[in-house]
């Protein structure tokens, strides 16, 4: 407005821009600008105004319009002002009508006619404004009035015009792509313009036309790396610089479109190199846009056909990016660090300090791209951590859309990498307790398949120790004082299948723990039908049995309440529950066996089994049936649904109903993920994990590198700094061997190399020991991805849909048996897969060195080899969550627990270390069921006033 004559606005203008602006609440600056409505109305509508005022009018409705205020009642005088001879004028209706106005308006066929005239202005800056106004307001149907007169301006002599013009097309394009299909061979044309900017305009509209169709445009990847080589070289002229750097935005959508031009092709790859590796050594990296253009030189680095210099050179520059004191570059190197693992994933070794920095950054933000990264690395040797770390992270925010991310990412990962059942279990009881009704309903359908289909292999005694240890599980859960009703779902499921199948609970036990908890979630109807569904299959079983049934008082009150229930569900479930409790054994054991929730049920769609029935009516007189479309006398649905389509289609209008909803195809899962999964996924995760089409060309490493270390060498001293310096391999890291953490010579150590091992054994002082272990936690173990071998489901619970979803899970031993044998070069002190440290890394709980819960006593006497009983117990032992006086005396101790059995470690051999249960809150649940029982049959409240009765009934 300036440049146009803003400062000789009249002073009624300038105060009320002051007058808004001062505006000390929005009432008031609303009663400002209604005062100020009412005025323009009575001013707009006067004869003969002048155009110098009726310019600033327009200026101020736009103003108003900016504001939130209707000022639809001067459309109209914009429209008008676009019909002036004034260029002053001319241009300001054009940016009102813009601003005021959308494609779909029913004035924009005022405008047209006006647009067609000035596109043949002998005045480029009338063409330039009709350009623009065609971009915003021509929509699908006017776009045939003006696309010839826009076609000829492609050729116009002034490039500010062909710039205009390729916009304008381009926009054509996405608005509808049919009407200028045959014309996308100008955007071609245009990109050999002598004028940069014009060059620029047309790679937009180049971008998206490759990224619909790749292959046609494949022989242009010569010209884009020769424009992109000039444009690095700056052969372009000054004013095409930003903050010193040639053209930088050129770079970047030249560089997008490199990126998919080269993806998943060699040939077309090759031509690149020469000019992305020149860009990595140019690039300045002092400003922003500098960056900017290194990153998106990583990003079409990571979508080309791979090369180890251009790969190392993306290492370098995400080292910097790490090591920046700047938020924004640790962002933005946390995401390139993402895009390059999937190709060389000992990219990551090099940056592992740097991760668990970002990880424990208190930016937000920075943390969540470190999760996603973590995400991308995770595999079977790792996947323990990270997903503790995520559920962890998952309790502290309160973002309920980012706590369901990450709740479905745990999932994920856990079906994907679980290396045990029991774990898998333990993992989704913690993402149901704590991410609530925010998971997916299908993921509590398949813990429940699991459960019920077990280890996928004919090993029953396994299954059932799965089974009880979830009973014993929930039982524990269910002692918190708010759950959520998903998961209440699936423990009441849980119960009611297998909560008496090992006799280790009875039933008046478990069918007690039911009542409670449907009469603690009454206003939950789906938990109380889980829970009364539940006691009808406990009572069943046994009655099957051939065993007592005592039916509980709360029980009896229950099922007379259901059987009162508004809900007509609940009512039939009570009906349905006292039908059983009244029938034989034989009956029941029919209608309900025993564990065959893996049992296929056959549906019969034609009812054949009323067959007989129907044939005994007709010989007693009853009429056949007939179907609809042949009884006589009535009209064929199907001939009046044509008919009446037919009419709908032809009159514009439609009466009949909506048709029902197809159902939705399940997508298809390939071969090789059936092939190497066994539990099935959460469908449609929100971060897909990344696919790889291409076969990587080895790339040369350094001896090694096939087990991820954790690297010092070149690493700040202290922790805590934000800032580090990545590790570089050294040409004699192979000559040198490790003792206790320091570095010896072979025999010919010079003082260069005794000042090196000096260094070195300081800087590992003083690392701090819990980054160490989570470093080497998150990165140890083989860098290539882990792959178990595929095993199928029992033959007789496994059911079509099933076995199409299914994931395969390692045993601990087969996780043992996949380990990689240790590479000859001299051990690493901190990599926890070497031999010399073996016997810390097996002996101890690496969770609980995480958290320092270990005593340095215990710490010290497991690496000497001392034996597990010789280790002196840990005195905050003694403060476990564990109640004084209910634990019997003949309670194993509680401080064992603490210290896993020794570990043979023969040469030659890998020992796992025994995987044991961690210890839960409270008293023993059976013993807990069984004083709840003797407290329901004493008709002992345990909430009432005696305190002592209740102490004495509990031990």
């Amino acid at each position: 407005m300036g440049s146009q004559g803003g400062f000789y606005q009249s002073k009624e203008f300038l105060d009320l821009v002051k007058s808004i602006g001062e505006a000390r609440s929005k009432a008031e600056e609303d009663r400002i600008v209604l005062n100020e409505i009412e005025t323009l109305k009575r001013r707009i509508s006067e004869p003969d105004i002048p155009k110098r005022k009726m310019k600033e009018y327009i200026i101020r409705l736009v103003y108003i319009e900016m504001l939130g205020h209707d000022a639809s009642f001067g459309y109209i005088h914009a429209v008008k002002m676009t019909h002036d001879d004034s260029l002053l004028v001319k241009r300001t209706g054009y940016l009102a009508v813009t601003l005021f106005l959308n494609e779909d308006h029913d004035l924009i066929i005022l405008i047209v006619n006006t647009i067609q005239k000035d596109l043949k202005s002998d005045n480029y800056l009338v063409v330039c404004a009709a350009l623009n106004a065609v971009c915003k307001l021509i929509n699908e149907e006017t776009i045939p009035a003006v696309l010839p007169q826009v076609m000829e301006l492609l050729a116009h002599p002034k490039e500010a015009v062909r710039k205009k013009a390729i916009m304008a097309l381009h926009r054509f394009y996405q608005k509808s792509p049919s009407s200028v299909s045959h014309l996308v061979s100008n955007f071609r044309k245009r990109l050999c313009d002598n004028d940069p900017g014009v060059m620029g305009a047309t790679l937009c509209p180049l971008f998206e036309l490759i990224a619909r169709d790749v292959n046609s445009y494949k022989d242009l990847v010569i010209s884009f790396v020769s424009i992109l080589k000039q444009v690095a070289e700056r052969r372009l002229s000054k004013a095409y610089d930003y903050h010193q750097m040639p053209a930088p935005f050129i770079q970047i959508k030249l560089l997008k479109i490199l990126a998919l031009l080269g993806s998943g092709d060699k040939q077309a790859s090759e031509n690149m190199y020469t000019v992305v590796g020149d860009i990595f050594r140019k690039c300045d990296s002092s400003s922003n846009i500098g960056n900017a253009v290194l990153y998106e030189c990583i990003c079409c680095v990571s979508s080309i056909y791979p090369n180890p210099k251009l790969l190392e050179s993306a290492a370098d520059v995400i080292s910097r990016f790490l090591k920046s004191d700047s938020h924004n570059l640790k962002y933005m190197g946390i995401d390139a660090l993402g895009r390059l693992i999937k190709i060389s994933p000992e990219i990551a070794e090099q940056h592992q300090l740097a991760v668990i920095d970002c990880l424990e950054d208190p930016d937000d933000t920075l943390k969540r791209k470190t999760f996603e990264l973590l995400y991308k690395m995770t595999k079977s040797i790792n996947v323990e951590v990270i997903v503790d770390r995520m559920i962890d992270y998952m309790i502290s925010i309160s973002d309920n859309h980012y706590k369901t991310e990450i709740a479905s990412r745990c999932v994920e990962l856990a079906e994907q990498f679980a290396p045990s059942n029991q774990w898998f279990i333990q993992t989704m009881n913690r993402v149901f307790e704590h991410a609530g009704d925010l998971v997916n309903i299908k993921v509590a359908h398949n813990l429940m398949r699991l459960i019920a289909e077990g280890f996928g292999e004919d090993d029953d005694n396994a299954d059932s120790k799965l089974r009880s240890s979830a009973v014993e599980s929930y039982l524990r859960i269910l002692g918190e004082p708010k759950l959520p009703s998903v998961f209440l779902q699936v423990i009441c499921w849980v119960l009611g299948e297998y909560g008496t199948a090992d006799r280790m609970f009875s039933a008046s036990d478990i069918t007690g723990k039911l009542c409670d908890v449907a009469e603690a979630y009454s206003n939950d109807e789906t938990v109380k039908a889980y829970a009364t569904t539940a006691l009808m299959k406990i009572y069943a079983f046994e009655i099957a049995a051939r065993r007592k049934v005592d039916m509980l008082p709360e029980c009896q009150s229950l099922m007379e309440e259901l059987l009162a229930s508004h809900s007509t569900d609940l009512q039939q479930r009570a009906y349905e529950l006292q039908a059983v409790i009244g029938l034989d054994a034989h009956a029941v054991e029919c209608i309900m066996p025993s564990d065959a929730s893996c049992e296929d049920i056959e549906v019969d769609r034609d009812l054949s089994f009323l067959n007989d029935y129907i044939q005994e009516a007709i010989e007693k007189g009853a009429q056949p049936y007939i179907p609809e479309s042949e009884r006589s006398g009535m009209l064929n649905i199907s001939n009046f649904r044509n008919q009446d389509h037919h009419e709908a289609s032809s009159h514009g209008l439609r009466f009949e109903a909506y048709e029902l909803p197809k159902p939705a195809l399940q997508s298809r899962i390939p071969q090789a993920l059936i092939a190497s999964t066994e539990i099935v996924p959460v469908p449609e995760p929100m971060y897909p994990r990344e696919s790889y089409q291409t076969t990587m060309p080895s790339i040369p490493s350094d001896a090694g590198s096939a087990e991820l270390k954790l690297r010092l060498e070149g690493v700040q001293k202290k922790w805590g700094r934000p800032t580090y310096t990545p590790a570089t391999s050294t040409s004699n890291s192979t000559s040198q061997k490790t003792v206790n953490g320091t570095s010896q010579g072979d025999g010919a150590s010079t003082v260069s190399s005794m000042r090196e091992t000096y260094d070195s054994r300081k800087l590992q002082v003083e690392v701090s020991h819990e980054k160490q272990k989570l470093a080497a936690s998150l990165f140890g173990g083989s860098s290539k991805t882990e792959k178990r071998p595929a095993t199928g489901h029992k033959a007789a619970k496994a059911s079509s849909h099933m076995v199409e979803n299914s994931h395969v899970l390692k045993s601990s031993m087969e996780v043992a048996s996949d380990k990689a044998t240790p590479a000859q070069q001299p051990p690493d002190l901190l990599d926890l897969g070497e031999a010399t440290a073996t016997s810390t890394a097996l002996q101890l709980d690496p969770f609980k060195q995480l958290e320092g819960l270990l005593d340095t006593t215990e710490v010290a006497s497991a690496v000497n080899g001392a034996p597990a009983a010789s280790i002196s117990p840990d005195i905050m032992a003694l403060y476990a969550d564990t109640a004084a006086g209910i634990r019997n005396k003949n309670d194993p101790d509680l401080l064992s627990g603490l210290s896993n059995p020794s570990v043979t470690n023969m040469p030659g051999t890998t020992a796992m270390p025994q995987v044991t249960q961690s210890s839960s809150k409270g008293p023993n649940p059976k013993d807990s069921l069984e004083k709840d029982a003797l407290v329901r049959q004493m008709g002992v409240n345990p909430s009432s006033q005696n305190p002592n009765l209740f102490k004495d009934l509990l031990g």
